[in-house]
């Protein structure tokens, strides 16, 4: 993973999952927010393992790049017969998210119950883990620039952790889902900003350069000014993208609210109505068992004067 495409790739799995979860959750709290409960995953209409077999298609090619595309001798082991611990290193997590996907889709076709959705929820909690600590233990150079931005990605990784654990405890905890599908969306950007901004040369900070070091591209500094320079840079970009990231959080459940504020209304208006009739009816069976349908006409004209002319009277915003 440590190139432009390798850190862009994964950043955009991370980011489609976590804006994929995070419209489902907004939109599932939005129509049902007294019943809200967060699922470990979505299902569509028309395929109800969508979601799971693009994990399981997206793991599996990253798997094929990263040992066996990626290498110049197309396999992951060196000359000498040892592996290529780095390349390993990055397999190890996605391997870790294709058998959380597999997993998934087994539980939910034995019998999708509250323990699969826990036992699901504690796989992908394993993935996170194993993902946080490869970030934090990898082979690679951590002082340096690259250091710096991965330091940054750790949070971000221990959050995603913490709120997918939480979940199998508090599955009806809108704001546990809102901000684990977040951090998702905030980790896969901050990825892809990783590999831009440092295997893009016009983009790395000034007095810095790429230096192939044993066929790895690493930014290298002249000095430590210019490395000081450089990771104060990185520092202020994590600023400016934790604020963008979180504005564009709020501002799309704002939007959500706006779009599905009236399915909700109607929905609502739908289920009084039919409360409201199996009322009437309940009413009319009671006068005719008692009048032998003597009152029958004027139990349907109470019920019609009863009924707002305007179902938007009877809505609870």
């Amino acid at each position: 993973m440590g190139s432009l495409i390798g850190h862009a790739a994964s950043g955009l799995f991370f980011f489609l999952s976590g804006l994929w979860h995070l419209y489902s959750n907004v939109k599932l709290y939005l129509l049902q927010p007294n019943s809200f409960k967060s699922l470990p995953w979505f299902p569509t209409a028309k395929f109800r393992y969508l979601e799971l077999s693009l994990i399981i298609l997206a793991t599996s090619l990253y798997l094929v790049f990263e040992l066996f595309v990626g290498p110049s001798n197309h396999h992951p082991f060196d000359k000498d017969g040892t592996n290529q611990l780095r390349n390993f290193q990055h397999s190890s997590t996605f391997m870790s998210f294709l058998v959380y996907a597999v997993f998934a889709i087994l539980l939910d076709r034995v019998k999708p119950n509250n323990v699969s959705y826990g036992l699901t929820e504690l796989l992908a909690g394993l993935a996170f883990s194993l993902q946080l600590f490869n970030s934090r233990l990898r082979s690679t150079d951590h002082a340096g620039v690259e250091g710096q931005y991965h330091m940054f990605l750790r949070p971000l990784i221990a959050v995603s952790l913490a709120t997918t654990l939480t979940g199998i405890a508090r599955p009806n905890s809108f704001l546990v889902s809102f901000v684990r599908s977040a951090s998702l969306l905030f980790q896969g950007s901050w990825l892809m900003v990783t590999g831009f901004m440092l295997w893009t040369p016009q983009l790395i900070a000034k007095g810095c350069f790429i230096n192939n070091e044993n066929g790895q591209l690493v930014v290298r500094c002249h000095g430590s000014k210019a490395l000081q320079r450089a990771r104060s840079l990185v520092n202020l970009q994590f600023s400016w993208f934790l604020i963008s990231m979180a504005s564009a959080a709020m501002s799309l459940y704002l939007l959500m609210v706006k779009q599905y504020s009236g399915e909700r209304s109607e929905y609502r208006t739908m289920k009084s109505d039919k409360l409201l009739d199996e009322r009437l009816e309940g009413i009319e069976v009671e006068c005719l068992e008692e009048d032998g349908g003597l009152k029958k006409s004027s139990t349907i004209q109470m019920g019609s004067l009863h009924r707002p002319a305007d179902n938007k009277q009877t809505l609870v915003m």
